[in-house]
Order: C-alpha cells, then sequence, then structure tokens
C-alpha cells in the first residue's frame, strides 16, 4: 500500500536507488528535501545537474574533476615522479586526508576481477603506462587489501617491473578486505610509510 502521492513516491523511490540508502533513510531525506525553501532546493538539484554534465577524468590522472587536470596534478609543488595508483577517487580523497603524501595519484576506477568479467581492458592501466613514458621514479601501488585489488597490484607490478621503475606496495596496515575509503588517517599514513618494493 502506497502512503504518498506520486511525485512524492517518485522522490522516495530515486533517493532509495542510491547506494547506501534504505527505504526509511530515503523518505527521511524525502522529507527533510520537501520542507528546505524553495531556493535551497534549486540549488541543490542545480549543484547535482551541474556536477553530472560538468565531471570529467583528469587528463593526467584519471580522477574525476570539472577541469582540463585536477587540483593535485595541477599543483607544481607536487612530486610528479612518484604515482601513487589507487581505484577510486574516494581512495585518492582517503590519502589526501592524510596530508603527508607529496606525489601524485593515477586512479584506476576499478580492479581487476575475472570472476565480475572486470580484465586490464576495463580499468585505466593504459592510461596508467602511457604516464610512465615520462619521468617517474616510483609508482607505489594502494589497492584495496582485497582479492581483486590484490591481483591488480600483483599484475601492474608485472607491467612496470621491467621499464626499472621502483614498484612498491602499501604496507599492510591496511586491513585485508577493507576499503581505503573507510580507514582512519594514521593507518593510511602508517601503511604509506611501512610500503614494501614488489
Amino acid at each position: 500500500m502506497e502512503f504518498y502521492s506520486g511525485d512524492i513516491n517518485q522522490l522516495i523511490t530515486e533517493l532509495a536507488a542510491l547506494p547506501g540508502i534504505g527505504k526509511k533513510s530515503a523518505e527521511r531525506m524525502a522529507f527533510h528535501i520537501l520542507n528546505l525553501p524553495l531556493e535551497r532546493v534549486k540549488r541543490l538539484s542545480g549543484a547535482i545537474l551541474k556536477a553530472k554534465e560538468n565531471a570529467r577524468y583528469c587528463s593526467e590522472c584519471c580522477t574525476l574533476t570539472d577541469a582540463e587536470t585536477c587540483p593535485v596534478c595541477s599543483n607544481p609543488k607536487r612530486d610528479h615522479k612518484t604515482i601513487m595508483v589507487v581505484e577510486n577517487p574516494r581512495d585518492l580523497a582517503a590519502y589526501e586526508k592524510t596530508g603527508k603524501f607529496e606525489g601524485v595519484y593515477h586512479v584506476l576506477h576499478g580492479a581487476i576481477s575475472p570472476m565480475n568479467g572486470i580484465g586490464p581492458s576495463d580499468i585505466k592501466l593504459k592510461e596508467l603506462i602511457a604516464r610512465l613514458e615520462g619521468d617517474v621514479e616510483e609508482v607505489i601501488i594502494a589497492t584495496n587489501s582485497s582479492l581483486e585489488g590484490e591481483t591488480t597490484a600483483m599484475y601492474i607490478s608485472k607491467l612496470i617491473k621491467p621499464a626499472g621503475i621502483k614498484v612498491t606496495r602499501i604496507a599492510s596496515g591496511v586491513p585485508v578486505g577493507g576499503d581505503l575509503e573507510y580507514i582512519d588517517e594514521v593507518t593510511l599514513l602508517r601503511a604509506l610509510e611501512g610500503r614494501t618494493e614488489i
């Protein structure tokens, strides 16, 4: 049985389709939105549309940005000879919050997972290899400690090592099966500082 009118039901349905949002949370969010002033709702919906229309991949690291290059890649103070490879933009943000990594990133937008039909050509690996033709001294592999993350790390290591570039892996301060975006900054920092060559 439906309790609300069509438009309200549609709003709840759309919000419930977002990851991590259940029906009750969607209802709370919907009623919060409906109680906001119209101008605030217009700003919210405008921000969503604008972000969707303008988001693109950084031409260097492949993270999401609304400019040609992201703020990290366009910063001349960053060490462009050290590249940290992460699975998604949220992992990049997690490391940036530590305030200790001075290099740049490469975002794969996924991990190799044959069981899910995701191979090396389905993630941003060829873009990483193209970047390595420049002056790169170290590649830090910071993929998740899951089976897919470990598979991806080993694949990248085997791909890069023949080029004579130092390849390291973040230390195991990150728990197996843990996603980087949910791990605190101290643990991430310890993992970064305790990385080992692979």
